[in-house]
């Protein structure tokens, strides 16, 4: 005899159950009965707890992301309103032309990150430079097709300003390693 719960599989040597109200079942049924909700009762408290661990763990991830975040806040100098309370007006300012995540702001901070660890190294510019085309292909990946039109200005200023370096420092911007 076996008894199977929601979660468990079928199989193909399924007996019929007795049900207690109107046959009587041997004691090999009995015993065979509670091995069968030992053996549920495991899977069900298993997949339970699975659960309630992958809940957990997203919890401490998010919190653990909610911290990075605010981290990065504090590293670009933002210390405006948290971003969860912005209204419509407050976000609009914030990615306008002079805004923190406007276009300018953003483009700088990205492409002084490159310069920055370049250091003036043809190789690491040049490295930089995939890594910002690399980082942009993953955003567009993640959102599911063409990013906003305020990410490719972005996007595209940032490259301009690494290139921009590259040709003054006597850099050709094409890879004639390709």
């Amino acid at each position: 005899m076996e008894i199977l719960s929601s979660n468990a599989s079928l199989t193909s040597n399924v007996k019929t159950v007795k049900t207690n109200f109107t046959e009587k079942i041997t004691q090999d049924e009995a015993k065979e009965l509670r091995e069968q909700i030992s053996i549920n009762a495991n899977a069900m408290m298993f997949k339970s707890t699975s659960v309630q661990t992958n809940i957990i763990d997203a919890q401490d991830l998010f919190t653990k992301n909610y911290e990075d975040f605010k981290n990065f806040l504090k590293d670009i100098n933002y210390s405006g309103k948290p971003i969860a309370e912005l209204s419509k007006e407050d976000a609009a300012e914030l990615i306008s032309e002079d805004g923190i995540f406007g276009v300018e702001q953003t483009s700088q901070r990205i492409s002084n990150f490159v310069i920055d660890g370049a250091n003036g190294d043809e190789n690491m510019l040049r490295a930089g430079r995939e890594g910002m085309l690399a980082g942009f292909k993953m955003a567009e990946d993640m959102w599911g097709g063409e990013l906003p039109e305020i990410s490719q200005k972005t996007m595209a200023k940032s490259i301009e300003m690494v290139d921009k370096l590259m040709y003054e420092l006597g850099f050709s911007i094409i890879n004639e390693e390709v």
